[in-house]
């Protein structure tokens, strides 16, 4: 018999933490509320981690041990990137911080990965996305080339991580964290984009936006990755 995608402790999560994200938007779009993302910002994470362990028995210990360590990564990044303003070594750790999140997660997507490729398609169109990137912003990165480089590959190999999932458990899982990995690699390219090439319009509002909604994704698929689930 099969579940609906959201039952009801999950239901009062994802308002929770809808609830959460839109107070770190408001205070992100007003000047004077900005230092109260001290704590909206952690609370992103934590939450998740909070829903991670709550769930820890739908999936294997090692999955959990992952998917706890790809989350402490991301908050302790999220955390140094506040300070990203007295120093550029914050942005530097952060960004380290964030790309052991990505290794985290292509290790967890990896474990279930199909035994053959069957389509070039979309590692080709990463490829080309990733370049096109490359090309729009390698003349602002100055002594952030390298950096910058390397995390570019490590999230584009997330994203192929996520597209060569097994869907046999449950294909709804591997659509939801699929989609996850695309939305992460698309709030860090908005960031990229507004740090190193030009501001853009509502630029909190857009990054904060897809990265709460991809790791929401990626947890919540890898949760239910062996529960049959249906969206009524």
């Amino acid at each position: 018999m099969s579940k609906n995608i959201l039952n009801q402790k999950t239901f009062i999560f994802v308002i929770v933490y809808i609830m959460i994200v839109l107070c770190d938007l408001i205070f992100s779009s007003h000047e004077s509320y900005s230092n109260l993302r001290n704590f909206t910002k952690p609370s992103i994470l934590g939450s998740l981690i909070t829903f991670l362990f709550i769930n820890k028995k739908s999936i294997s210990v090692t999955v959990f041990r992952l998917m706890n360590l790809a989350l402490i990564f991301s908050l302790l990044g999220y955390i140094l990137l506040l300070f990203t303003d007295k120093s550029q070594n914050f942005f530097i750790a952060g960004l380290a911080s964030f790309l052991l999140a990505h290794i985290m997660y292509i290790i967890v997507f990896n474990r279930e990965r199909k035994k053959q490729l069957g389509n070039w398609i979309f590692p080709i169109l990463t490829g080309v996305y990733g370049f096109g990137l490359f090309s729009l912003l390698h003349n602002k990165l100055e002594e952030m080339l390298i950096p910058v480089i390397l995390y570019m590959i490590v999230i584009l190999l997330m994203a192929n991580a996520s597209f060569l999932r097994s869907n046999k458990g449950s294909q709804i899982s591997y659509l939801l964290v699929f989609v996850g990995a695309l939305l992460f690699m698309l709030s860090d390219s908005l960031l990229a984009i507004n740090m190193f090439y030009k501001s853009l319009p509502l630029s909190n509002i857009w990054i904060m936006t897809t990265y709460a909604v991809a790791q929401f994704l990626i947890v919540y698929g890898i949760v239910k990755q062996k529960t049959s689930l249906s969206f009524v």
